[in-house]
């Protein structure tokens, strides 16, 4: 994993809160990306890849909104399956 897979960006924070903030965000991205690689067995930058299109669509009529899950290929369901992600619908 790199600097480049976090899109981490040089800081350009002035005082010392702000740079503590900053580095806090940054390391909890890195935990969490370790994490997903380490359930998933897969590069970060891979299950990002795969699992990016992935969107739910919300539309609203008359003042009823109804949500519109999208259909997930069985290789996803298998990264959100080792991630331990319940798929609600």
């Amino acid at each position: 994993m790199s600097k480049h897979d976090l899109a981490a960006r040089p800081i350009f924070h002035h005082t010392r809160d702000s740079i503590e903030a900053h580095l806090t965000i940054v390391f909890a991205a890195l935990a969490v990306a370790r994490r997903i690689q380490n359930q998933s067995g897969l590069a970060i930058a891979n299950v990002i890849k795969q699992l990016r299109p992935l969107r739910t669509s919300t539309i609203t009529i008359n003042g009823t909104t109804q949500g519109f899950p999208p259909e997930i290929p069985a290789a996803q369901r298998d990264i959100i399956a080792r991630l331990g992600i319940q798929i609600a619908y």
